[in-house]
């Protein structure tokens, strides 16, 4: 009996000493500044719908072939961003249903109106029963990523080649982001 009493009383503390040797023995709490986490982020830019509308002056009531929005991209102006910013593809699609051609300039620019990039391209004339669709993406990684990094602004312009008063039709707009972060 006095054996069995021995190892009882052994056996526990054995299991206890291999459990506090065993579990922390491989970890380097130094190497924690290594860790990188590389969260992806998508984000909704610009959506919006015109038609004939839109195209007139809203003093005058005049026609008027190009028209401009510009959106701010508050998420940008944020330091934990601007820092951590590795990546970003920028998606713009247009379904135009309007029986002309349409210019489109989408332009990317400082607090201060400084041109940082373009993204250019001729949406080609569509029907009410057969829209035309451009669908385009733009990468921005490396040294270009600087470009997107001092964006405050996105500006588009858009621009109805040999349209009158007589246009009628739609076109629809959808842009979003995609950004990589490296933190």
């Amino acid at each position: 009996m006095s054996h069995l009493r021995f190892i009882k009383k052994i056996i526990p503390g054995i299991i206890f000493g291999f459990l506090l040797t065993s579990c922390f023995k491989d970890v380097d709490f130094g190497q924690a500044e290594n860790i990188a986490l590389e969260p992806d982020l998508e984000v909704d830019l610009l959506f919006y719908q015109l038609n004939e509308t839109d195209f007139l002056d809203s003093e005058t009531g005049q026609f008027t072939p190009v028209i401009r929005d510009t959106v701010r991209l508050e998420f940008l102006d944020d330091d934990y961003i601007q820092d951590g910013l590795m990546y970003a593809a920028l998606r713009f699609r247009h379904e135009n249903r309007f029986p002309y051609e349409i210019k489109s300039n989408i332009r990317f620019l400082r607090e201060n109106n400084r041109n940082q990039f373009n993204v250019a391209y001729i949406i080609p004339a569509g029907s009410e029963t057969s829209s035309s669709v451009v669908d385009t993406t733009h990468v921005l990684q490396g040294n270009d990523i600087v470009d997107i990094r001092r964006s405050i602004k996105m500006v588009i312009e858009l621009e109805v080649k040999g349209a009158n008063e007589s246009l009628e039709g739609e076109l629809d707009f959808m842009s979003k982001g995609l950004f990589r972060f490296e933190f």
